[in-house]
């Protein structure tokens, strides 16, 4: 029997390289070795303000967009978290047993909370959402990066106690690590990783860029004064325009460094923008053939939510069972 991994992705800002590579290109190689849960996570989009219609097509958009990339409905599971009421409901449970000091540790709530002149108390309880959406459907690995281990480990806390003090109601979940060992990180500001949230309009590369768009943020990305292509962590510009070439060839960095030794960083960046558009290119095409197939995407979202459904509502009636709730 296949162990079941649960993983989700918000539908705000479309989807970059980096959520590609770290992620969702994960997904799809796993889906003959797992039993694959997947879920657009729109509720967690509520912790900063939304425009409601704006959010409803976003989140339409991220699953076409999923299957677009190749998760295939008839291996995996696809569907949208808020038409899953067990997610909230369960959420509410488990935050009457996790400590306000617990939450506010994570990382993520300190780095975000700096941005907000008044961080949303939803922000604070975030990662109990997330160990909701994870412990709902007893999840046996969960695939994480190194931004989200903390949240992780608070989810295996939480099961762990809940399990301790009521009896045994939650699957452990343990962390799935993927073969990507390099982080994407922003082609203007190669100290970060790329992000959806980053104001720059050319510091991210998204799955739906056109190839004109591709080869102006690739030319226009930060390099140096060196000249010389190597991988170099010292020189973070250079080394991140190498690892997403490497990753995108699936080729070692020896092999890079040979291929591209004497050349100049315009070389360079010309294969890199071909390779990059290669990429996006069938997704991008099969992204726009099921734009015009809504019924049909809204039939994999149903036919995921069914199947969900039915593990989501046994594992909270348990967990509320057993905490004394009629």
């Amino acid at each position: 029997m296949k162990e079941r991994v649960f993983s989700g992705i918000q539908p705000t800002g479309g989807m970059h390289l980096g959520n590609y590579l770290g992620a969702i290109k994960q997904w799809v190689d796993w889906q003959d070795r797992y039993e694959g849960i997947f879920c657009v996570v729109n509720a967690h989009a509520l912790t900063t303000p939304q425009n409601p219609s704006a959010l409803q097509e976003q989140s339409l958009q991220m699953a076409t967009l999923l299957l677009a990339c190749g998760i295939d409905p008839k291996r995996s599971k696809l569907f949208m978290q808020s038409q899953v009421n067990e997610h909230g409901a369960l959420c509410w449970l488990l935050s009457c047993g996790v400590s306000m000091g617990d939450l506010a540790r994570m990382t993520q709530f300190k780095d975000k909370s700096t941005k907000e002149k008044s961080p949303l108390a939803g922000l604070f309880t975030y990662p109990v959402l997330m160990a909701a959406d994870i412990l709902l459907y007893q999840t046996d690995c969960v695939p994480v990066g190194a931004d989200q281990k903390q949240h992780l480990e608070l989810t295996r806390h939480i099961a762990l106690k809940f399990n301790r003090d009521f009896g045994e109601c939650f699957k452990v979940p343990k962390p799935l690590i993927g073969d990507v060992g390099a982080r994407v990180m922003g082609l203007d500001d190669p100290s970060v990783k790329m992000s959806k949230s980053h104001p720059g309009a050319l510091h991210a590369l998204f799955l739906l860029d056109e190839p004109d768009l591709i080869a102006k943020k690739i030319k226009k990305a930060t390099t140096d004064s060196i000249g010389t292509l190597c991988f170099d962590p010292t020189r973070p510009g250079v080394y991140n325009l190498l690892n997403i070439y490497a990753l995108l060839s699936q080729q070692e960095s020896a092999q890079v460094e040979a291929q591209f030794e004497g050349k100049g960083y315009g070389d360079f960046k010309k294969a890199l923008t071909e390779v990059v558009a290669e990429t996006f290119k069938p997704i991008r095409e099969a992204y726009t053939r099921l734009q015009a197939q809504r019924g049909y995407v809204a039939s994999i979202l149903q036919e995921g939510l069914e199947a969900v459904q039915p593990i989501a509502a046994q594992t909270y009636q348990h967990a509320k069972t057993l905490m004394g709730l009629l």
